[in-house]
């Protein structure tokens, strides 16, 4: 067995202050949960996707990849003229009646009851809801407050707004059906910037895990939630719009929504999207650290605090080094995780 005793630094009771804990998470995932039982066969010809904020970017992506597996698709967006543009491309696909085009604002209530009204009209049920307008206008911790509001309303009451719309008739449904929710990494790691959008994204990770116990506490429940947390996207929320060609380091919506479909199929809650720049490695390092903000005591986003900086990095490049957990704290100081995954004393 092959064990990392450098890391053991990292668990040491008399270890500095400043240095994180651990480098991540050991795998406490029960061993008899066989894939088959999360997988959920939504994505099949003749079922009903719902899309929101589906006139560009990740959701016309989305809407675009459903259709061309025949699904049914109803898409939704303030932005009528970008919407029926998405909604000629889908028709093109899947045909003129297997479209819905619904010029919807999330963050009205009656115009997603609306939205809910005319998709159960036409076809009955709901297979795919993909929640996933959003905006990003700037807001600080004290200037700003408009933008919060805006932020909020459709980035956190928009989801709330779908959910409570939505879920109770899918939930009688007798198919099997999915939530997606979309999320940021900014709502995890909390990157200084924005906070209006990093809290609300926040939010939408609270309230899409809640959803997910909920729905999984009913008795025989056949809908799943999800949250789809996307990496950096070439999208108009991104700077698409002005920056014309895409960055090398980013993916297209194609390329994200191809992803996600393939997580979502294999019953993944936490859908973590890598990128061209940031493998999954360098999210799950990024996430613990921030976690570690709260566990060792250190400032809050001590990752851009400057006395933390030098320690950062050198968290970052043990991480990646060493690719997997190799150390840890359980229940006391005394136990590393070796390569293989074994916990043992030392």
């Amino acid at each position: 067995m092959i064990i990392d005793r450098s890391a053991s630094n990292h668990a040491s009771r008399n270890g500095s202050p400043l240095r994180p804990t651990y480098a991540a998470t050991p795998s406490y995932k029960p061993g008899n949960a066989g894939i088959a039982d999360e997988v959920h066969p939504v994505f099949l010809e003749g079922r009903v996707a719902v899309i929101t904020g589906a006139s560009s970017g990740i959701g016309r992506a989305a809407a675009l990849e459903l259709a061309k597996l025949k699904l049914k698709i109803a898409i939704a967006d303030i932005d009528d003229v970008k919407l029926q543009k998405v909604g000629k491309e889908v028709a093109a696909i899947v045909g003129d009646a297997n479209v819905l085009v619904i010029a919807t604002d999330v963050s009205q209530l009656d115009q997603v009851r609306r939205l809910k009204d005319k998709v159960y009209e036409a076809w009955g049920e709901v297979a795919v809801l993909m929640n996933n307008a959003g905006i990003g206008p700037k807001g600080t911790s004290w200037d700003g407050l408009d933008n919060w509001k805006k932020v909020f309303d459709v980035n956190v009451f928009g989801i709330v707004n779908v959910q409570q719309t939505f879920v109770p008739p899918m939930i009688h449904q007798e198919n099997v059906a999915v939530v997606i929710n979309t999320g940021s990494k900014q709502g995890i790691t909390n990157p200084p910037g924005n906070a209006a959008y990093n809290a609300s994204k926040a939010a939408v990770k609270s309230l899409t895990e809640n959803l997910a116990y909920e729905l999984r506490e009913r008795p025989d429940s056949n809908v799943t939630a999800h949250l789809f947390i996307p990496g950096w996207t070439h999208t108009g929320l991104t700077g698409a719009n002005s920056l014309g060609d895409k960055p090398e380091g980013a993916w297209t919506p194609q390329e994200t929504v191809l992803y996600m479909l393939d997580k979502v199929r294999a019953g993944d809650f936490y859908v973590l999207v890598p990128d061209n720049e940031t493998r999954r490695e360098m999210d799950e390092l990024r996430i613990m650290w921030t976690a570690g903000d709260i566990v060792e005591g250190r400032p809050a986003l001590s990752r851009w605090h400057r006395d933390y900086k030098a320690l950062f990095e050198e968290y970052m490049r043990d991480g990646l080094a060493h690719g997997t957990v190799v150390a840890i704290l359980l229940s006391s100081n005394k136990y590393i995780r070796s390569e293989e995954g074994t916990v043992v004393e030392v």
